[in-house]
C-alpha cells in the first residue's frame, strides 16, 4: 500500500507541474487578483476531483463515457462556459488594474468558476479512470475505499503544487503593479487562456 500510494504521489506530482490548462488558469488568476484568490481558484478546482473520485469508484465514468453523443455533449457544455467567461472578460474595462484598490473577483466567485471548470472538463473524468486504476494496491479489496484514498492523495497533491505556483504568481503581481500596460495584457491573457482551453477541450 505504501509502495503504491508513494508512486501514485510522484506522478501526481509530475503531472501537476507540467504545464497544463488548469495550472495556467491558477498562473493567469494568481496574476491579476493575487496569491489568495490564485488559491481559491485551486481549491475550486481540486473539489471538483471528489466528484470525478466519486463517479469512478461507483463506476458510473465508465458508463458516461461508454457514450459518445453524451461525452461530446459534456465538452460542448464545458467549452460554452469557458467561452463565455472570455466574453465577460471581454465587456470589461479595457485595462485591468493591478492596484489594491482595484475590484476583484471574490474568493467565493473564483472558487466556483475552479469547480464547474473542473466537473465540465470530460478529459478529468477519461484521465481518472485511466490513471488511478493502475495503483490500486488490493484489486480483490474494496476498490471503493482504495479509489477515495487515491483521490484524496490526488487532490493534497495537486492543491499543494498548485499553491505554490499562485503564491510565486502572486510575488510577480506585486512587483508590476505599477508597470504600464500589464493591464491591458493580462485581461488579453484572461481572454486567451480562456478561449485556449475551450478550444483545447472540443479539440482533444
Amino acid at each position: 500500500m505504501i509502495e503504491a500510494l508513494i508512486s501514485f504521489s510522484v506522478a501526481t506530482l509530475a503531472l501537476a507541474i507540467s504545464p497544463g490548462p488548469d495550472n495556467i488558469y491558477v498562473l493567469t488568476q494568481s496574476l491579476i487578483n493575487g496569491t489568495k484568490s490564485g488559491i481559491a481558484t485551486t481549491a475550486g478546482l481540486i473539489s471538483g476531483c471528489i466528484v470525478h473520485t466519486t463517479l469512478l469508484a461507483f463506476g458510473i465514468s465508465a458508463i458516461i463515457t461508454t457514450s459518445e453523443t453524451l461525452f461530446y455533449g459534456i465538452k460542448v457544455l464545458g467549452a460554452c462556459y469557458l467561452l463565455f467567461l472570455a466574453y465577460k472578460v471581454y465587456q470589461s474595462d479595457d485595462a485591468i488594474l493591478l492596484t489594491t484598490d482595484a475590484p476583484k473577483k471574490s474568493y467565493w466567485e473564483l472558487f466556483k468558476t475552479g469547480v464547474i471548470m473542473n466537473l465540465l472538463n470530460p478529459k478529468v473524468m477519461i484521465f481518472f479512470l485511466a490513471f488511478f486504476p493502475g495503483f490500486l494496491w488490493d484489486k480483490d479489496g474494496n476498490t471503493v475505499t482504495q479509489f477515495y484514498v487515491l483521490g484524496i492523495v490526488f487532490m493534497v497533491v495537486s492543491f499543494l503544487t498548485f499553491s505554490s505556483i499562485a503564491v510565486m504568481a502572486g510575488r510577480i503581481s506585486n512587483i508590476i503593479v505599477e508597470k504600464k500596460g500589464v493591464g491591458v495584457f493580462l485581461k488579453w491573457l484572461q481572454i486567451l487562456v480562456f478561449v485556449g482551453i475551450a478550444l483545447y477541450i472540443i479539440a482533444v
